[in-house]
């Protein structure tokens, strides 16, 4: 459990831990279906700004602004440069060799920044709106948590990897379906208590989840079906898709 922590805090998150003694299918396993708890001080820190923010009276927007790029420094911006690299690779060319070649090399290009700059324009305009119904802490948490949770569901063992080497081979068909879902369920459930607790309705924790699935789900067939498989760049986008997807669900 100690290796599949430290490689999912040291995957997910800029926090400086000690690197995982091994890495094995069962530890990669282990830390993709733990994302959402290697992610806690994320979600932490998101709603700390939210709440800061909101005792000091600054506008939603700021706030929103705030809380996106307090999430992009705690994660170095792993995730958006795996976002920015996967749109390219799809955009570049329908050969998969050379998809996977474009997103190899890690340069930014137009399809990569202009995709990167809307799934931020995205995120920042319905937490904006969360903030806006009172409700911004709640969805803070649960689009950083609900952005972690459907790592599991990326790397079911009905999912390649697109190449050898890189994070990709090394998590990609480590998870069977029932722990799966049952980290599903788990999260579901505990967004839909965390709703109750915000003042909200059940089912909008629920739909939060349900939509960074969704979200996350249709990029993943995507990449499967275009690279052959994920990598640690579509894990990666599969994150901001699903984060975007939660906060869109909470927006008003």
């Amino acid at each position: 459990m100690g290796d599949a922590l430290r490689l999912a805090v040291g995957t997910l998150t800029a926090i400086p831990v000690p690197p995982p003694r091994q890495v094995d299918t069962d530890v990669a396993r282990k830390a993709m279906l733990l994302a959402p708890l290697a992610a806690l001080p994320l979600a932490v820190l998101a709603c700390a700004v939210v709440f800061g923010a909101d005792v000091v009276g600054l506008p939603p927007l700021v706030t929103a602004v705030l809380v996106v790029g307090s999430l992009a420094l705690g994660t170095r911006g792993m995730h958006l440069d795996g976002l920015a690299d996967t749109a390219d690779g799809l955009g570049a060319s329908y050969d998969r060799e050379r998809a996977l070649d474009v997103m190899r090399k890690g340069d930014v290009g137009p399809m990569g920044m202009a995709t990167v700059v809307l799934v931020l324009l995205g995120q920042i305009a319905a937490l904006t709106g969360a903030i806006a119904a009172d409700h911004g802490v709640f969805a803070a948490a649960v689009g950083v948590l609900a952005g972690r949770l459907v790592l599991g569901m990326c790397c079911l063992r009905m999912v390649p990897a697109a190449r050898p080497g890189g994070l990709g081979a090394a998590v990609a068909g480590s998870t069977p379906m029932w722990q799966v879902g049952l980290a599903l369920t788990i999260g579901a459930a505990l967004a839909a208590l965390a709703g109750v607790a915000a003042g909200l309705a059940p089912w909008r924790g629920v739909l939060a989840v349900l939509l960074a699935l969704v979200a996350s789900g249709a990029l993943l067939w995507r990449c499967v079906r275009r690279l052959g498989g994920i990598t640690g760049d579509v894990l990666g986008a599969c994150v901001e898709a699903a984060t975007l997807g939660a906060l869109l669900a909470l927006a008003a």
